[in-house]
């Protein structure tokens, strides 16, 4: 494993650690975007050995946890309809509104814990004279495989498989986060395994709009300190450019035909983000020439509206505004064991992170 061995070596996150010492003149907030970074930086406690001045802030960048709890009580719905709905495991404890899809399994729905969306496409065949939906949840990272689920469903002319899609963008969240009047994040680590589908391109007009450094990064010890000296270098120096610290796995253009195989069954449309609200244009929905695979379509289910705990400040924290160990309720009533929120059950949540490395 020898970029595992590489990229954990303390001697060069101590390099690194130094020289951003070394550079800094003045306090920084650095957003890193994506849950799997913060997971990687509470649990190395890179937090704790970053010079002060650096502040990280932790982004939405958890797919689990921004997924609308409408869509979380329309799958529990088909469940109780007597559909076969098929997950991965990350999403089966994340709270509905009353709610999980495991509490719903409890009560004898079909749920299915599964690796890879095409196993669910063999459930579909295995069982047709059941409906079979696969909850497709993800960033641009899981697209092209729920994608190829699809693709595949139709060429075997399978009529009852379908997927209940909650694809979120990460360009357009952190152009939300940027917008907005009280942002003070002064530059992006941006997520190493979304550019590496999606490539740079959609980067560069942020990184201009905005003035501020956009890092591309990877997950491990010295990925990360790498990144934020990059950032903070670009910083003192008063520039703003896209910068690729993942070389060794992002290329400019991405993955030309992953991005083939998205652009065929999905296209850009609104989404709801749990937490954040509606975000114009940073979601995947499903093209017209897939329709009959959309859940969304195929079944009518009316979700009411309910509000989330008003004890729960998981917004705060997906929108970077607090720290999970701000919220009152975190290591109180909040646990793993009984999360408020999708950050406190999500193993790449910030809230759950914090529980586990931090107390």
């Amino acid at each position: 494993m020898k970029y595992l061995t590489e990229y954990r070596n303390p001697e060069l996150v101590k390099h690194y650690l130094s020289e951003i010492q070394r550079i800094i003149t003045k306090p920084w907030n650095i957003m890193e975007i994506c849950g799997g970074q913060t997971h990687s930086l509470v649990k190395n406690g890179l937090i704790d050995l970053l010079p002060k001045e650096v502040r990280m802030i932790h982004g939405p960048g958890c797919p689990v946890c921004v997924t609308p709890i409408s869509l979380i009580d329309k799958a529990i719905e088909l469940l109780k309809q007597g559909v076969i709905v098929c997950s991965f495991g990350d999403m089966i404890r994340v709270p509905g509104s009353t709610k999980s899809l495991l509490q719903a399994k409890a009560d004898g729905g079909d749920l299915r814990i599964l690796y890879s969306p095409l196993e669910a496409v063999n459930i579909a065949i295995e069982n047709p004279d059941k409906e079979v939906v696969f909850f497709a949840v993800g960033f641009e990272t899981t697209a092209p495989s729920n994608a190829l689920s699809v693709i595949h469903a139709q060429k075997l002319n399978l009529n009852n498989y379908s997927i209940l899609v909650s694809h979120v963008l990460v360009p357009p969240a952190m152009e939300a986060i940027l917008s907005d009047k009280f942002c003070n994040i002064d530059a992006f680590l941006t997520a190493g395994h979304v550019c590496t589908i999606m490539g740079l391109e959609e980067y560069y007009p942020i990184a201009e709009k905005y003035k501020i450094p956009l890092i591309v990064t990877g997950f491990e010890p010295v990925d990360l300190v790498q990144g934020i000296y990059h950032a903070v270098l670009q910083l003192e120096n008063g520039t703003h450019f896209v910068e690729n610290q993942y070389k060794r796995m992002v290329k400019e253009e991405g993955n030309l035909r992953a991005k083939a195989v998205i652009a065929d069954v999905f296209e850009i449309g609104d989404q709801e983000w749990r937490g954040i609200g509606k975000i114009a244009n940073s979601g995947f929905v499903m093209t017209e020439k897939y329709k009959q695979y959309d859940a969304n379509r195929k079944f009518s289910i009316e979700v009411i509206h309910c509000e989330k705990s008003k004890n729960c400040i998981a917004g705060e924290v997906l929108k970077g505004m607090k720290k999970p160990h701000e919220c009152p309720e975190f290591n109180k009533t909040c646990k793993p064991s009984n999360p408020l929120g999708a950050p406190m059950v999500s193993s790449e949540g910030a809230c759950a992170a914090y529980y586990h490395y931090t107390i």
